[in-house]
């Protein structure tokens, strides 16, 4: 996967033909794409509990739709139909096989609730947002990590992130 993933970012890179005025559009909307996953990670204990707070009270994968508008702004920025394609083709290829593979491992770990919370029958949660949360969940995001070495709790959670 980590051929693919650099193979992709390669052939997007070389093909891509920014204009300034599309540089700034695609900036714009990648900054909302991580603004929504500074916010997600606010309310997230990974492995500790079905998050009902915050973004994930109207979306199931908020750091995944902000992962998504981060493409989608790098797709603006690249000014380019190829790009756009391999960019898609990728998030949608990994992004559908991490949500499908995390709500399974989320619905077994945590006895049905995640199936509760997928059907809108979980009650939502009063959380405020914490940057202790944010920074923890931003700092694992981008630790290395191999299936040997990770934790239990970190099994869903894809190390590209």
């Amino acid at each position: 996967m980590k051929v693919v993933r650099l193979v992709c970012a390669a052939l997007a890179f070389w093909l891509a033909r920014p204009s300034p005025s599309s540089i700034l559009a695609g900036l714009g909307i990648a900054v909302v794409g991580e603004a929504v996953r500074v916010w997600a990670s606010g309310h997230i204990d990974k492995g500790v509990e079905i998050t009902r707070s915050g973004p994930y009270r109207l979306v199931r994968h908020p750091l995944y739709l902000g992962s998504t508008l981060m493409g989608l702004g790098f797709m603006v920025a690249a000014a380019s139909p190829l790009v756009a394609a391999i960019v898609a083709a990728y998030l949608g290829v990994t992004l559908a096989a991490a949500m499908r593979t995390e709500e399974a491992v989320l619905d077994r770990r945590f006895d049905g609730q995640y199936s509760a919370y997928r059907e809108g029958r979980a009650v939502p949660i009063d959380r405020p947002f914490s940057f202790a949360r944010a920074r923890r969940t931003s700092i694992a995001c981008f630790r290395v990590s191999t299936p040997s070495r990770r934790s239990s709790s970190d099994q869903y959670a894809p190390s590209s992130w």
